[in-house]
């Protein structure tokens, strides 16, 4: 007999995790944020280090996806072993929201591992990141800058860290046409971490950055010849440069649907762009790939 609203448990491989340096803040920083994360530093020479780890793995896979584990030989990856100060072996440490909560050292009963597991599965992030995450977005989209910026801020008060908040700051500051602060914001992010808002913006400040500024110039060439592809895809440029994307999007489809290949398909490669700047999953990204598909397979 089944229980209402219980779910199947996540599968081991997407619990239980070989962690290294490398993906330390993917992996532990970043993902504790949604959902708790135990460390386990260990050593294959360690005899203690191979008692405690299946015990901890038990435990884990019982929590059925509320706590995830991440297994880190300490041989190979050091780095934040000694950053944690761990000076013995098996070294455990419970992350949650970004920072460690919990931890202990050695081996111990698996009575007690059980209770460290359940008692970090019950501090597990609430709804209100999430929560206000939601709101953030829903002010963006209808303009509400204030309101966007006030839902990122109590985020950010908590964890200035937070790339999802940073994300939607950065897409602020863009959207308001300060560029420079959100380039800052941008850079406060580590490259390794993808955030699709952070995408966005980088996309958007490569395309301001590499901007031509003379639309009357490319306008004028136009009127003169419309058949002037130069001036057709860099007054798309320009545009997109100034935020302008749907004159941008058309321009470019425009330019493809007279000559596909033109340039090694300088226009399709820039509509790319502008389609990562205007946000992937925005309406004039869709109705432009359809647009781009309809020309290209008509």
């Amino acid at each position: 007999m089944s229980l209402i609203g219980e779910t199947s448990a996540p599968p081991a491989a997407d619990l239980i995790l070989e962690g290294s340096d490398a993906g330390f803040m993917a992996d532990v920083i970043e993902a504790s944020k949604t959902t708790p994360v135990i460390v386990d530093f260990w050593a294959p020479w360690c005899g203690p280090c191979r008692q405690l780890g299946p015990a901890i793995e038990r435990a884990v896979l019982a929590a059925r996806g509320k706590v995830k584990l991440v297994k880190i030989d300490i041989d190979k990856h050091p780095q934040f072993a000694g950053q944690l100060r761990v000076q013995s072996i098996p070294a455990v440490f419970a992350f949650s929201g970004g920072r460690p909560v919990d931890g202990f050292t050695g081996a111990v009963p698996e009575s007690q591992i059980k209770s460290f597991v359940e008692r970090l599965a019950a501090q597990a992030p609430g709804d209100e990141v999430d929560e206000l995450l939601a709101l953030g977005k829903t002010c963006l989209d209808a303009a509400d800058f204030g309101g966007a910026a006030q839902a990122y801020a109590q985020i950010l008060q908590v964890d200035p860290h937070d790339v999802r908040a940073l994300g939607g700051m950065a897409r602020l500051y863009l959207e308001t046409g300060d560029l420079e602060r959100a380039r800052e914001i941008v850079g406060m992010v580590a490259p390794d971490v993808r955030d699709p808002q952070i995408d966005q913006v980088k996309a958007a400040l490569a395309l301001a950055d590499a901007a031509p500024s003379d639309l009357a110039g490319f306008e004028a060439r136009l009127v003169a010849d419309p058949a002037d592809h130069e001036a057709r895809l860099d007054l798309a440029r320009a545009l997109a440069g100034q935020g302008h994307w749907g004159l941008a999007i058309d321009n470019l489809l425009t330019l493809i649907a007279a000559d596909p290949t033109w340039n090694e398909e300088a226009a399709r490669k820039q509509l790319l762009t502008v389609f990562e700047a205007a946000g992937p999953a925005s309406e004039l990204s869709r109705q432009g790939r359809r647009r781009l598909s309809a020309i290209l397979f008509s």
